[in-house]
């Protein structure tokens, strides 16, 4: 970049088929030098990436990035997915008391990490939007706050005692069902919320023609405005690991670019202001104005 040294950037990525390449180095830049931090599990990341800017580039849960562009957290999105993945199977219930169904919802005490949590977002909208489900008639407990500082939960939200596990707590009876994140129990006891979830997921699918998003890539805004140049190859360089992970079978979980991400960041953003995460709705374009021309560019 003129005869400069590339600029190093910290970055927290997860590790997925289309990050392989480009965490073990071998799609690299003269034009910039990633610095991989190391944050396990990856969504611990999205909170001092919103609250203290403390990395350059990070993965971060959507619904995340839409509250903080919300309360004007000086970020920016780049439309290439980390995660997506169909959220039917996430609700599950103890089937030893009793079965439980989206319509015999209502009263439940649904347990899930926080309110906020992107994949309790999608579920819920599913549950209201395709089920029928009064999500104010849920009593839902959770037990971590937002990752954006300022936001409160609406105030019919409980809070779960410290330091319980939901799987406990649903054997346990203490709570009815629980929503979970990427990896779920496997006790045969807990069965899915939503019945035949695979085959809901496929009919979700060909009525909505989107794959729920749970995690993009996020950069600071000044950044974005001091090098343009670098978050441009930043870019440029998940576009090659995407190409050169393994073709998904069937529907891709992890679309880049706008076009390919604008019906499920329509909906997300519906089900977000749907749910009170957000204040207003947001147009996918305005999420990408700081970044169209360079993506077009990659």
């Amino acid at each position: 970049m003129n005869g400069k040294a590339a600029p190093a950037l910290r970055i927290v990525l997860g590790n997925y088929p289309h990050t392989l390449s480009l965490k073990r180095g071998d799609i690299a830049s003269d034009a910039v030098r990633l610095d991989f931090v190391d944050v396990n599990p990856t969504h611990l990341a999205f909170k001092p990436m919103v609250r203290e800017l403390a990395f350059d580039v990070s993965e971060m849960a959507i619904v995340t990035f839409l509250m903080a562009k919300a309360y004007g957290k000086p970020l920016a999105l780049l439309p290439a997915v980390m995660l997506g993945r169909f959220q039917h199977h996430c609700m599950l219930y103890n089937a030893e008391r009793g079965a439980l169904t989206p319509q015999t919802l209502a009263g439940r005490r649904v347990g899930v990490r926080a309110y906020s949590q992107t994949t309790g977002v999608w579920l819920r909208g599913i549950l209201a939007n395709d089920h029928g489900v009064d999500l104010d008639a849920v009593r839902w407990v959770t037990f971590e706050d937002a990752h954006v500082a300022e936001y409160r939960d609406p105030p019919q939200i409980e809070r779960g005692a410290g330091g319980k596990e939901l799987s406990d707590m649903l054997l346990a009876g203490e709570i009815d069902a629980a929503i979970y994140g990427a990896e779920l129990p496997g006790d045969p006891r807990l069965k899915s919320v939503i019945p035949e979830p695979e085959a809901a997921a496929q009919a979700w699918y060909r009525k909505h023609g989107v794959t729920p998003v749970n995690h993009l890539v996020a950069v600071k805004t000044d950044l974005l405005r001091s090098q343009p140049r670098a978050v441009a190859e930043v870019y440029r360089l998940l576009v090659a690991a995407k190409r050169a992970a393994p073709a998904p079978a069937g529907i891709d979980p992890a679309p880049f670019g706008i076009a390919a991400n604008r019906p499920a960041l329509e909906l997300i953003i519906d089900y977000c202001l749907q749910q009170r995460m957000i204040p207003r709705r947001f147009s996918v374009d305005e999420l990408f104005a700081d970044v169209e021309e360079l993506v077009a560019a990659a």
